[in-house]
Protein backbone atom coordinates (compact mmCIF):
# COMPACT_ATOMS: atom_id res chain seq x y z
CA UNK A 1 0.00 0.00 0.00
CA UNK A 2 3.17 2.14 0.58
CA UNK A 3 3.29 1.92 -3.43
CA UNK A 4 0.11 5.10 -3.17
CA UNK A 5 0.55 6.15 0.27
CA UNK A 6 0.21 9.78 -0.18
CA UNK A 7 -3.41 9.47 -1.29
CA UNK A 8 -4.36 6.66 0.99
CA UNK A 9 -2.67 8.79 3.69
CA UNK A 10 -4.94 11.20 2.98
CA UNK A 11 -7.75 8.75 3.17
CA UNK A 12 -7.07 7.77 6.86
CA UNK A 13 -6.69 11.04 7.58
CA UNK A 14 -10.34 12.13 6.07
CA UNK A 15 -11.33 8.77 8.33
CA UNK A 16 -12.66 7.00 5.15
CA UNK A 17 -12.42 2.74 5.38
CA UNK A 18 -11.19 1.35 2.36
CA UNK A 19 -9.48 -2.01 1.52
CA UNK A 20 -6.08 -2.16 -0.12
CA UNK A 21 -5.01 -4.82 -2.66
CA UNK A 22 -1.18 -5.20 -2.81
CA UNK A 23 0.73 -7.37 -5.70
CA UNK A 24 2.82 -9.99 -3.18
CA UNK A 25 4.62 -11.92 -6.03
CA UNK A 26 4.72 -12.49 -10.00
CA UNK A 27 5.95 -15.24 -11.83
CA UNK A 28 6.52 -15.00 -15.67
CA UNK A 29 5.57 -11.75 -17.84
CA UNK A 30 3.17 -9.33 -15.64
CA UNK A 31 2.92 -5.84 -15.83
CA UNK A 32 3.70 -4.64 -12.53
CA UNK A 33 5.89 -5.94 -9.48
CA UNK A 34 5.76 -6.42 -5.62
CA UNK A 35 4.70 -3.65 -4.04
CA UNK A 36 1.92 -2.33 -6.73
CA UNK A 37 -1.24 -1.34 -5.24
CA UNK A 38 -4.64 -0.94 -5.87
CA UNK A 39 -7.28 0.49 -3.37
CA UNK A 40 -11.23 1.33 -3.00
CA UNK A 41 -12.92 3.06 -0.57
CA UNK A 42 -16.97 2.61 0.66
CA UNK A 43 -17.60 4.95 -1.78
CA UNK A 44 -16.66 2.59 -4.52
CA UNK A 45 -13.62 5.18 -5.74
CA UNK A 46 -10.50 3.30 -6.70
CA UNK A 47 -6.87 4.62 -6.81
CA UNK A 48 -3.93 2.47 -8.04
CA UNK A 49 -3.03 -0.28 -10.50
CA UNK A 50 -1.75 -3.75 -10.07
CA UNK A 51 -1.64 -4.93 -13.64
CA UNK A 52 -1.91 -2.42 -16.06
CA UNK A 53 -5.98 -3.14 -16.42
CA UNK A 54 -6.10 -6.54 -16.76
CA UNK A 55 -7.56 -7.94 -13.73
CA UNK A 56 -8.40 -4.64 -11.97
CA UNK A 57 -12.36 -5.10 -12.31
CA UNK A 58 -12.19 -8.78 -10.54
CA UNK A 59 -9.35 -6.75 -7.88
CA UNK A 60 -12.33 -4.21 -7.50
CA UNK A 61 -14.72 -6.73 -6.36
CA UNK A 62 -12.45 -8.58 -4.09
CA UNK A 63 -11.79 -5.18 -2.37
CA UNK A 64 -15.57 -4.23 -2.18
CA UNK A 65 -16.04 -7.68 -0.54
CA UNK A 66 -12.90 -7.59 1.91
CA UNK A 67 -14.61 -4.27 2.80
CA UNK A 68 -17.91 -6.11 3.52
CA UNK A 69 -16.86 -9.32 5.56
CA UNK A 70 -13.50 -7.71 7.23
CA UNK A 71 -11.63 -10.38 6.07
CA UNK A 72 -7.71 -10.49 4.24
CA UNK A 73 -7.80 -12.82 1.25
CA UNK A 74 -5.07 -14.02 -0.68
CA UNK A 75 -5.81 -14.74 -4.43
CA UNK A 76 -3.63 -15.64 -7.82
CA UNK A 77 -4.44 -14.34 -11.00
CA UNK A 78 -3.07 -16.14 -13.98
CA UNK A 79 -3.86 -16.34 -18.06
CA UNK A 80 -6.70 -18.55 -19.13
CA UNK A 81 -6.14 -20.77 -21.61
CA UNK A 82 -9.25 -22.31 -21.32
CA UNK A 83 -11.64 -18.99 -21.89
CA UNK A 84 -9.87 -15.71 -23.78
CA UNK A 85 -12.57 -13.55 -22.28
CA UNK A 86 -12.31 -14.85 -18.57
CA UNK A 87 -10.11 -12.58 -16.31
CA UNK A 88 -6.61 -12.95 -16.19
CA UNK A 89 -3.50 -11.98 -17.25
CA UNK A 90 -2.96 -12.00 -21.37
CA UNK A 91 0.76 -11.49 -21.20
CA UNK A 92 0.65 -15.00 -19.49
CA UNK A 93 2.04 -14.18 -16.25
CA UNK A 94 1.22 -14.81 -13.08
CA UNK A 95 0.59 -12.64 -9.78
CA UNK A 96 -0.53 -13.13 -5.91
CA UNK A 97 -3.06 -10.36 -4.79
CA UNK A 98 -3.16 -9.83 -1.09
CA UNK A 99 -5.97 -8.01 -0.49
CA UNK A 100 -6.16 -6.00 3.08
CA UNK A 101 -9.79 -4.16 4.57
CA UNK A 102 -8.85 -1.27 6.56
CA UNK A 103 -11.82 -0.38 8.23
CA UNK A 104 -12.51 1.69 10.72
CA UNK A 105 -12.32 -0.70 14.19
CA UNK A 106 -9.44 -2.88 11.80
CA UNK A 107 -6.66 -3.44 14.79
CA UNK A 108 -3.94 -2.74 12.73
CA UNK A 109 -5.46 0.77 11.14
CA UNK A 110 -3.25 2.92 13.57
CA UNK A 111 0.00 1.31 11.97
CA UNK A 112 -1.38 2.03 8.34
CA UNK A 113 -2.46 5.29 9.48
CA UNK A 114 1.37 5.92 10.94
CA UNK A 115 3.14 3.74 7.96
CA UNK A 116 1.52 5.87 5.41
CA UNK A 117 1.97 9.33 7.18
CA UNK A 118 6.13 8.44 7.53
CA UNK A 119 5.95 7.43 3.43
CA UNK A 120 4.17 10.52 2.36
CA UNK A 121 6.54 12.62 4.09
CA UNK A 122 9.44 10.79 2.06
CA UNK A 123 10.49 8.83 5.60
CA UNK A 124 12.25 5.05 5.27
CA UNK A 125 9.70 3.13 6.45
CA UNK A 126 8.71 -0.99 5.77
CA UNK A 127 5.42 -2.62 6.76
CA UNK A 128 4.74 -5.91 7.48
CA UNK A 129 2.07 -8.12 7.27
CA UNK A 130 0.74 -11.68 6.94
CA UNK A 131 0.08 -13.45 3.61
CA UNK A 132 -0.11 -17.12 5.13
CA UNK A 133 -0.05 -18.19 8.50
CA UNK A 134 -1.97 -18.91 11.64
CA UNK A 135 -5.99 -17.27 10.84
CA UNK A 136 -5.22 -15.50 14.11
CA UNK A 137 -2.61 -13.50 12.41
CA UNK A 138 -4.45 -12.46 9.52
CA UNK A 139 -5.03 -8.67 9.15
CA UNK A 140 -2.26 -7.69 11.52
CA UNK A 141 0.69 -5.54 10.61
CA UNK A 142 4.06 -4.39 11.92
CA UNK A 143 5.86 -0.85 11.27
CA UNK A 144 9.65 -0.95 10.81
CA UNK A 145 11.66 2.50 10.64
CA UNK A 146 15.63 3.14 9.87
CA UNK A 147 16.64 3.26 13.48
CA UNK A 148 14.99 -0.31 13.51
CA UNK A 149 12.09 0.75 16.28
CA UNK A 150 8.76 -0.68 15.55
CA UNK A 151 5.11 0.09 16.09
CA UNK A 152 2.18 -2.80 16.03
CA UNK A 153 2.87 -6.38 16.09
CA UNK A 154 1.73 -10.24 14.36
CA UNK A 155 -0.18 -10.74 17.04
CA UNK A 156 2.35 -13.84 17.97
CA UNK A 157 5.15 -13.69 20.41
CA UNK A 158 7.35 -10.76 21.15
CA UNK A 159 10.46 -12.56 19.92
CA UNK A 160 8.72 -12.91 16.36
CA UNK A 161 8.26 -9.21 16.08
CA UNK A 162 11.49 -8.80 16.89
CA UNK A 163 12.72 -11.21 14.56
CA UNK A 164 10.45 -9.76 11.46
CA UNK A 165 11.61 -6.33 12.35
CA UNK A 166 15.06 -6.99 12.09
CA UNK A 167 14.71 -8.75 8.49
CA UNK A 168 12.07 -5.96 7.59
CA UNK A 169 14.71 -3.76 8.22
CA UNK A 170 17.02 -5.17 6.26
CA UNK A 171 14.68 -5.45 3.21
CA UNK A 172 14.03 -1.16 3.94
CA UNK A 173 18.14 -0.56 3.68
CA UNK A 174 18.38 -1.67 0.58
CA UNK A 175 15.07 0.07 -0.54
CA UNK A 176 13.12 -3.44 -1.67
CA UNK A 177 9.84 -5.13 -1.60
CA UNK A 178 9.32 -8.78 -1.46
CA UNK A 179 8.27 -11.71 0.71
CA UNK A 180 9.98 -13.06 3.51
CA UNK A 181 9.54 -16.80 4.69
CA UNK A 182 10.03 -17.80 7.90
CA UNK A 183 10.91 -21.43 8.28
CA UNK A 184 8.97 -23.58 11.07
CA UNK A 185 10.03 -22.60 14.74
CA UNK A 186 9.15 -22.26 18.58
CA UNK A 187 8.15 -18.24 17.38
CA UNK A 188 6.12 -19.42 14.53
CA UNK A 189 4.74 -22.61 14.65
CA UNK A 190 3.93 -24.17 11.12
CA UNK A 191 6.37 -21.48 9.46
CA UNK A 192 4.80 -18.17 7.84
CA UNK A 193 5.28 -15.72 4.34
CA UNK A 194 4.89 -12.23 4.77
CA UNK A 195 4.92 -9.08 2.78
CA UNK A 196 7.21 -6.31 3.66
CA UNK A 197 6.75 -3.44 1.84
CA UNK A 198 9.57 -0.84 1.46
CA UNK A 199 8.96 3.01 0.67
CA UNK A 200 12.10 5.01 0.63
CA UNK A 201 12.64 8.77 -0.44
CA UNK A 202 13.28 9.18 -4.01
CA UNK A 203 16.22 8.25 -5.84
CA UNK A 204 17.99 11.67 -6.83
CA UNK A 205 19.07 13.16 -9.93
CA UNK A 206 21.55 15.75 -10.23
CA UNK A 207 21.78 17.64 -13.55
CA UNK A 208 24.98 20.10 -14.10
CA UNK A 209 24.37 22.58 -16.32
CA UNK A 210 21.30 25.32 -16.70
CA UNK A 211 20.83 25.25 -20.60
CA UNK A 212 17.77 24.85 -22.25
CA UNK A 213 18.00 20.43 -22.58
CA UNK A 214 18.57 20.63 -18.81
CA UNK A 215 14.63 22.19 -18.57
CA UNK A 216 13.72 19.28 -20.52
CA UNK A 217 15.39 16.73 -18.92
CA UNK A 218 14.53 18.17 -15.30
CA UNK A 219 10.46 17.53 -16.54
CA UNK A 220 11.62 13.89 -17.60
CA UNK A 221 13.14 13.22 -14.50
CA UNK A 222 10.58 14.24 -12.24
CA UNK A 223 8.32 12.20 -14.32
CA UNK A 224 10.54 8.90 -13.33
CA UNK A 225 10.00 9.64 -9.90
CA UNK A 226 13.32 11.37 -9.68
CA UNK A 227 14.20 14.18 -7.19
CA UNK A 228 15.70 16.71 -9.38
CA UNK A 229 18.72 19.19 -8.43
CA UNK A 230 19.98 21.51 -10.65
CA UNK A 231 23.50 23.56 -10.65
CA UNK A 232 25.33 25.49 -12.48
CA UNK A 233 27.83 28.27 -11.37
CA UNK A 234 26.26 30.90 -13.55
CA UNK A 235 23.62 32.72 -11.76
CA UNK A 236 22.13 34.04 -14.61
CA UNK A 237 21.26 30.91 -16.02
CA UNK A 238 20.52 28.41 -12.84
CA UNK A 239 17.01 30.16 -11.78
CA UNK A 240 13.70 29.21 -10.57
CA UNK A 241 12.25 30.74 -13.39
CA UNK A 242 13.83 28.76 -15.84
CA UNK A 243 13.33 25.48 -13.66
CA UNK A 244 10.54 25.33 -12.07
CA UNK A 245 9.76 21.57 -11.68
CA UNK A 246 13.09 21.27 -9.98
CA UNK A 247 13.54 20.49 -6.83
CA UNK A 248 16.76 22.22 -6.12
CA UNK A 249 18.31 24.87 -7.45
CA UNK A 250 22.09 25.30 -6.77
CA UNK A 251 24.57 28.04 -7.71
CA UNK A 252 28.12 26.71 -7.10
CA UNK A 253 30.71 24.66 -8.89
CA UNK A 254 29.53 21.57 -10.23
CA UNK A 255 32.65 19.40 -9.02
CA UNK A 256 32.44 21.54 -5.42
CA UNK A 257 28.77 20.67 -5.34
CA UNK A 258 29.10 16.87 -5.87
CA UNK A 259 32.29 16.59 -3.13
CA UNK A 260 29.50 18.55 -0.71
CA UNK A 261 26.10 16.51 -1.20
CA UNK A 262 24.72 13.04 -0.38
CA UNK A 263 24.99 10.40 -3.20
CA UNK A 264 24.02 6.49 -2.97
CA UNK A 265 23.83 3.78 -5.59
CA UNK A 266 20.93 4.91 -6.95
CA UNK A 267 21.80 8.58 -7.95
CA UNK A 268 21.67 9.79 -11.36
CA UNK A 269 24.39 11.98 -12.22
CA UNK A 270 23.69 14.23 -16.06
CA UNK A 271 26.33 16.19 -16.72
CA UNK A 272 25.00 18.96 -19.70
CA UNK A 273 27.84 21.60 -18.69
CA UNK A 274 29.63 20.77 -22.08
CA UNK A 275 32.89 22.73 -21.10
CA UNK A 276 36.26 21.22 -20.18
CA UNK A 277 36.38 23.54 -17.00
CA UNK A 278 33.43 22.09 -15.24
CA UNK A 279 33.93 18.97 -17.23
CA UNK A 280 37.08 17.40 -16.27
CA UNK A 281 36.96 18.03 -12.46
CA UNK A 282 33.23 17.23 -12.18
CA UNK A 283 33.49 13.87 -13.61
CA UNK A 284 37.64 12.90 -11.94
CA UNK A 285 35.33 12.82 -9.16
CA UNK A 286 31.67 11.66 -10.19
CA UNK A 287 33.11 8.46 -11.85
CA UNK A 288 34.48 6.90 -8.83
CA UNK A 289 31.50 7.92 -6.78
CA UNK A 290 29.24 4.24 -6.18
CA UNK A 291 26.54 5.87 -8.18
CA UNK A 292 23.61 4.73 -10.69
CA UNK A 293 24.36 6.50 -13.75
CA UNK A 294 27.03 9.19 -14.78
CA UNK A 295 26.43 10.91 -17.99
CA UNK A 296 27.73 13.26 -19.97
CA UNK A 297 26.79 15.64 -22.98
CA UNK A 298 29.09 16.15 -25.94
CA UNK A 299 30.08 15.03 -29.77
CA UNK A 300 31.73 12.29 -30.24
CA UNK A 301 34.90 14.60 -30.72
CA UNK A 302 34.23 15.92 -27.20
CA UNK A 303 34.02 12.94 -25.84
CA UNK A 304 37.68 11.95 -27.14
CA UNK A 305 38.90 15.06 -26.00
CA UNK A 306 37.20 14.45 -22.83
CA UNK A 307 38.71 11.27 -22.23
CA UNK A 308 42.15 12.14 -22.89
CA UNK A 309 41.95 14.83 -20.23
CA UNK A 310 40.73 12.57 -17.72
CA UNK A 311 43.54 10.02 -18.41
CA UNK A 312 45.90 13.16 -17.91
CA UNK A 313 43.93 13.20 -14.38
CA UNK A 314 44.59 9.92 -13.24
CA UNK A 315 41.06 8.52 -14.25
CA UNK A 316 41.77 4.32 -15.25
CA UNK A 317 40.62 2.63 -18.09
CA UNK A 318 37.89 1.18 -15.44
CA UNK A 319 36.66 4.52 -14.13
CA UNK A 320 36.34 5.71 -18.12
CA UNK A 321 34.02 2.70 -18.84
CA UNK A 322 31.54 3.72 -16.49
CA UNK A 323 31.01 6.71 -18.57
CA UNK A 324 27.42 7.19 -20.58
CA UNK A 325 28.99 9.49 -23.19
CA UNK A 326 27.77 10.73 -25.94
CA UNK A 327 24.56 10.99 -23.53
CA UNK A 328 21.44 8.78 -23.86
CA UNK A 329 20.32 6.04 -26.34
CA UNK A 330 20.79 6.93 -30.27
CA UNK A 331 17.23 8.02 -31.38
CA UNK A 332 18.35 10.43 -33.74
CA UNK A 333 17.03 13.25 -31.11
CA UNK A 334 17.24 17.06 -32.22
CA UNK A 335 15.25 19.16 -29.72
CA UNK A 336 15.30 19.22 -25.99
CA UNK A 337 12.68 17.23 -25.50
CA UNK A 338 13.67 14.54 -27.48
CA UNK A 339 17.19 14.47 -26.30
CA UNK A 340 15.92 13.93 -22.64
CA UNK A 341 13.45 11.28 -23.61
CA UNK A 342 17.20 9.68 -25.27
CA UNK A 343 18.69 10.51 -22.05
CA UNK A 344 16.11 8.72 -19.82
CA UNK A 345 15.72 6.03 -21.63
CA UNK A 346 19.18 5.15 -21.51
CA UNK A 347 18.68 5.90 -17.42
CA UNK A 348 15.93 3.48 -17.89
CA UNK A 349 17.81 0.49 -19.81
CA UNK A 350 20.51 1.07 -17.26
CA UNK A 351 19.06 0.93 -14.31
CA UNK A 352 16.83 -2.16 -15.16
CA UNK A 353 19.21 -4.73 -17.13
CA UNK A 354 17.48 -3.51 -20.44
CA UNK A 355 19.81 -3.19 -24.30
CA UNK A 356 17.77 -0.67 -25.53
CA UNK A 357 17.12 -2.02 -28.74
CA UNK A 358 13.60 -2.15 -30.13
CA UNK A 359 11.26 -5.21 -28.71
CA UNK A 360 9.99 -6.07 -32.16
CA UNK A 361 11.11 -9.24 -33.45
CA UNK A 362 13.64 -9.72 -30.44
CA UNK A 363 12.18 -12.36 -29.13
CA UNK A 364 13.57 -12.06 -25.24
CA UNK A 365 11.17 -11.60 -22.30
CA UNK A 366 9.84 -8.37 -21.92
CA UNK A 367 10.17 -8.50 -18.16
CA UNK A 368 13.47 -10.13 -16.99
CA UNK A 369 15.53 -10.44 -13.57
CA UNK A 370 17.24 -6.84 -12.68
CA UNK A 371 20.93 -6.27 -13.14
CA UNK A 372 21.36 -7.04 -9.45
CA UNK A 373 20.71 -10.61 -10.03
CA UNK A 374 17.73 -10.73 -8.57
CA UNK A 375 14.79 -12.56 -10.30
CA UNK A 376 11.20 -11.09 -9.57
CA UNK A 377 9.81 -12.83 -6.76
CA UNK A 378 8.29 -16.49 -7.33
CA UNK A 379 4.33 -16.30 -7.17
CA UNK A 380 3.26 -18.48 -4.50
CA UNK A 381 1.14 -21.43 -4.95
CA UNK A 382 -2.32 -22.46 -2.59
CA UNK A 383 -4.07 -19.49 -3.73
CA UNK A 384 -6.93 -19.96 -6.68
CA UNK A 385 -5.96 -19.07 -10.14
CA UNK A 386 -8.64 -16.67 -11.18
CA UNK A 387 -10.38 -17.78 -15.06
CA UNK A 388 -10.17 -21.06 -14.81
CA UNK A 389 -13.85 -21.71 -12.80
CA UNK A 390 -12.45 -22.42 -9.50
CA UNK A 391 -13.66 -21.03 -6.00
CA UNK A 392 -11.60 -18.05 -4.29
CA UNK A 393 -9.61 -19.36 -1.44
CA UNK A 394 -7.97 -17.59 1.59
CA UNK A 395 -4.60 -18.41 2.82
CA UNK A 396 -4.69 -21.61 5.43
CA UNK A 397 -3.92 -22.14 8.92
CA UNK A 398 -0.33 -23.56 9.36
Amino acid sequence: MLDIAAELHRWAEEGREFAVATVVAVGGSAPRGPGAALAVDSEGTVIGSVSGGCVEGAVYDLCERALHTGETVLEQFGYSDEDAFAVGLTCGGVIDILVTPVGAGAPARPVYRSALAAAAEGEPTAVARVVRGPAELQGTALLVRADGSHQGGLGGPAALDGTVAAEARALLEVGRTGTLDLADGPHCPGGLTLLVESSVPPPRMIVFGAIDFAAALVRAGKFLGYHVTVCDARPVFATPARFPEADDIVIDWPHRYLRATATDARTVLCVLTHDAKFDIPLLTDALRLPVAYVGAMGSRRTHLDRNRRLREVGLTERELARLRSPIGLDLNARTPEETALSIAAEIVATRRGGTGAPLTGAGTPIHRAEPNGSAPVSATQPPTVRGRGRAVERAAPC
